[in-house]
């Protein structure tokens, strides 16, 4: 459940807490929280001790003072038998779409009608004062943070961020320039966008959690635009820079991390663990040389440093190239 989205963003605490309790039904749920207010997550907490199930809380993004404290839950939950973990992607930056820019009533019936409310200046002037209101919350004074990934009408646009195309169409940089500048690309069609709004102190204490697993929280990359690099390097981030550089963790605990906890979390039956009788799905890699290449500048990179990959007990990576073998299959629970 993603609730920061439409139409669950606007939904009432009572409806988002039924609705977890529906979903989990003694198994698990994953739910993605994105600057949620204490309010909405006493609601989960009601939903998570009523379930007792299983509960995933993906990709964290918080800031740290908030987060804190809900690892401090999570973790008395944990003793209490709720068997909660979290996911986490090794960037300072998040990436959705260009919509979540402007307020969430403004959303409300879809993009079709974000823009029929555009049309009408008093609606248009409430909603730039809606976002002029959360830009000052979050104590930015522009839209450099925010970055085009892709935007189909004009792929001009892609990994500028909006200040810088605000002035490539010849406006002065001020807030009200770029937040039309936004609202006249929404009229034209959503983009996706790299949003620069973490800080590597905040990743690396939730990095340390050991019940916390890596995810790119990213589909597969069509080789376009200009997408965020944890599509292409996730995993080997964490390899890379926060085993072998940072010694954040060890080695042992980061592939457990990437294997037998979420196998064993979602329920994926003979995976996540090299031993006879189970599926080989196997990587081998150089622990000294493995290295993301994925930048933000230049995304459309490969990793460096694995040199071979069985899946389901067939190469389909041979001395560091593919072999057209594709033997992958969709895993669901149970299997």
């Amino acid at each position: 459940m993603q609730l920061r989205y439409p139409p669950f963003e606007s939904f009432p605490l009572g409806i988002v807490r039924d609705a977890l309790l529906a979903t989990i039904n003694n198994d698990k749920v994953i739910h993605e929280f994105e600057d949620l207010d204490d309010i909405a997550e006493n609601a989960i907490s009601e939903a998570i001790s009523k379930t007792r199930g299983k509960v995933e809380k993906s990709h964290k993004l918080w800031a740290i003072d908030a987060l804190i404290g809900y690892l401090t839950a999570w973790e008395k939950a944990r003793k209490e038998g709720i068997e909660v973990t979290i996911d986490q992607y090794p960037y300072t930056a998040s990436s959705t779409n260009l919509a979540v820019t402007v307020p969430d009533w403004a959303l409300e019936g879809g993009l079709d009608s974000l823009r029929v409310r555009l049309k009408n200046p008093e609606q248009r002037k409430k909603i730039i004062d809606g976002m002029a209101k959360a830009l000052k919350a979050a104590k930015r004074k522009d839209y450099t943070y925010a970055v085009v990934a892709n935007f189909g009408p004009d792929s001009s646009f892609n990994g500028k961020n909006i200040s810088q195309i605000n002035q490539g169409l010849g406006k002065k940089k001020k807030f009200i320039n770029e937040a039309n500048t936004i609202l006249d690309m929404l009229a034209r069609a959503n983009a996706q966008m790299i949003y620069h709004t973490m800080n590597e102190k905040d990743l690396a204490h939730f990095m340390k959690y050991p019940f916390n697993m890596p995810a790119a929280d990213g589909g597969v990359s069509n080789g376009k635009g200009m997408p965020h690099p944890r599509g292409y390097g996730t995993n080997a981030r964490v390899l890379a820079k926060y085993v072998r550089e940072d010694k954040l963790i060890g080695l042992e605990e980061a592939v457990r991390r990437m294997t037998s906890l979420p196998a064993t979390k979602f329920n994926l039956k003979d995976r996540g663990l090299i031993m006879e009788g189970k599926f080989a799905d196997i990587l081998i890699f150089d622990e000294n040389t493995i290295q993301d290449m994925s930048v933000y500048e230049n995304p459309h990179q490969f990793t460096k440093g694995i040199e071979y990959v069985l899946v389901n007990g067939k190469l389909v990576i041979n001395n560091g190239k593919h072999t057209e073998t594709r033997s992958g299959i969709a895993l669901r629970g149970n299997q």
